[in-house]
């Protein structure tokens, strides 16, 4: 009898820990980690049934970085729908005599993110040009006698949150959205060093640009092994867009791609130069906003619409938010699921939404849903802003009424993953294959932020996690390793390795 009470007490360590390795790894490696002692860390491991599998500060907010964009995405699969499609359409005021349309042609954005994007889901923007042009001609129209207005008043022309970082706004990932965007609100350049040392950078647009938009080139050429130290600075008040910095002597041409904060010019712009190949001119192009200073602008019911175009499905759109981890596309889900709840719950067309309309609406669909907001604060779709504070227990929340949809397998596929295409692509590179199949996770990163959340397809059930590191003073490369550490220990946990 002793001798099998001691073999028990023996084995019981054994048992606990193949039971709880996750726990045991976050008590033994991390928690006790110099390099996680003055970070702020929140972890939360749960099973299919909402049981705790491993956990540290789960209730504690934190900054979300681009895992935010599972919150917005599961969001769009909700509110509107994987079948939704994002529409463009063409309209004039005025009349049309003898082929001369006395009046402006107006293209009326329905905030569709593809609309000229050079991402592969995009429709040729070509195709989408013909089909307007086509409509011009078939309402008579041979010149217009106006111009062409880019038309964003589906979204409030705020164009980027408060809270973002001025100095993220003029790169590409900081693409505000609008209510009639083009390029996903990008513009290109060559760029290439002076002759001489000190000499100006050699700064070449290749568009799209924005009418009448002012470059300031202030960057110079820089000592060898420089590289590029350029900044852009982009601002929606005033079309200037401003190059600072240095870029290496020695250093080969490339191309930059920047943020456009003037996406409904910009439209107009490309499209007038699209019918001005096919004979039919006009006087120029502005959009809704700038007109507005001189000029009465129509409301959108009162304009005659010839044409509508459509964006691709919001399942491939979703695939790729989350995959490659789009901050554009994420924020124009985010501020048309706004959209959409403000219109079911007042019954009534809503124009100009704002981030912070769209913030409160969506805390009260959360709620009718049953999911608590208690520790969630989401500021923009991306994950960009540093005003987004959510904690990992309503990650996993959030996670479980996805889990119930039936839209659930295509949400679950849009998630990257270990050693699949997507962000998670080089994450735990010498993990397990089998175990690395079983994880769909979205990444996120800020200064001094890391963060995974997702889920885990297991042979336990479907685990849902979120692990959220904030606030570390050292390199992400030091403390990357602990965060894939869990994401294994997780991962072997499901496998019941």
């Amino acid at each position: 009898m002793k001798k099998s009470l001691l073999a028990v007490l023996l084995l019981l360590p054994l048992v606990l820990t193949g039971q709880n390795r996750v726990q045991n790894y976050i008590d033994q490696q991390m928690k006790t980690d110099s390099l996680l002692i003055n970070a702020v860390v929140g972890i939360l491991a749960v099973d299919e049934n909402g049981v705790e599998i491993a956990s540290w500060n789960p209730d504690m907010p934190l900054l979300t970085a681009s895992t935010m964009k599972t919150i917005t995405t599961g969001l769009g699969y909700e509110v509107l729908g994987p079948d939704y499609r994002f529409s463009t359409r063409v309209a004039y005021d005025g009349r049309i005599e003898n082929g001369v349309l006395n009046g402006n042609l107006y293209i009326v954005g329905g905030a569709d993110p593809t609309l000229g994007s050079r991402d592969t889901i995009a429709f040729p923007v070509d195709s989408i040009f013909g089909i307007w042009a086509k409509a011009v001609r078939d309402a008579g129209i041979r010149r217009i006698n106006g111009r062409i207005i880019g038309d964003d008043r589906i979204f409030d022309e705020e164009n980027i949150p408060d809270s973002w970082s001025y100095g993220n706004i003029g790169y590409d990932y900081g693409s505000g959205t609008s209510g009639l965007s083009y390029c996903e609100n990008l513009s290109y350049f060559e760029i290439a060093p002076g002759d001489f040392l000190g000499d100006p950078v050699h700064i070449t647009p290749l568009g799209p640009q924005t009418p009448d938009i002012i470059y300031v080139n202030e960057a110079v050429t820089g000592e060898k092994g420089d590289g590029d130290n350029t900044v852009y600075y982009a601002s929606s008040i005033t079309p200037i867009g401003k190059f600072e910095g240095t870029y290496g002597i020695d250093a080969k041409p490339r191309t930059l791609v920047q943020s456009n904060k003037y996406g409904p010019a910009t439209c107009a712009a490309e499209f007038a130069a699209f019918l001005l190949e096919k004979g039919i001119g006009c006087k120029g192009v502005t959009d809704v906003r700038a007109m507005a200073y001189d000029y009465s602008v129509p409301a959108q019911t009162e304009l005659k619409y010839i044409a509508e175009t459509f964006s691709p499905e919001l399942r491939r759109i979703v695939k790729v938010t989350n995959t490659i981890s789009n901050n554009f596309f994420a924020e124009t889900i985010f501020k048309m699921v706004g959209k959409t709840l403000i219109e079911r719950k007042t019954g009534e067309p809503c124009m100009g939404v704002t981030y912070g309309a769209a913030s409160r609406i969506i805390d009260e669909y959360l709620e009718s849903r049953g999911v608590s907001t208690y520790g969630y604060t989401q500021d923009d779709g991306s994950g960009l802003s540093r005003q987004n504070y959510v904690s990992p227990r309503f990650f996993t929340r959030f996670y479980a009424m996805m889990a119930l949809s039936p839209d659930f397998p295509e949400y679950l596929a849009s998630f990257p993953g270990p050693g699949r295409p997507g962000t998670l692509q080089n994450v735990l590179r010498k993990a397990d294959p089998q175990i690395k199949k079983t994880i769909y996770a979205k990444s996120g990163s800020l200064s001094s932020v890391r963060c995974y959340a997702g889920y885990v397809d297991s042979k336990r059930g479907l685990l849902r996690f979120a692990i959220l590191v904030n606030n570390y003073d050292c390199p992400t490369s030091k403390v990357q390793p602990r965060i894939e550490g869990f994401l294994e220990e997780l991962g072997k946990y499901g496998a019941k390795l």
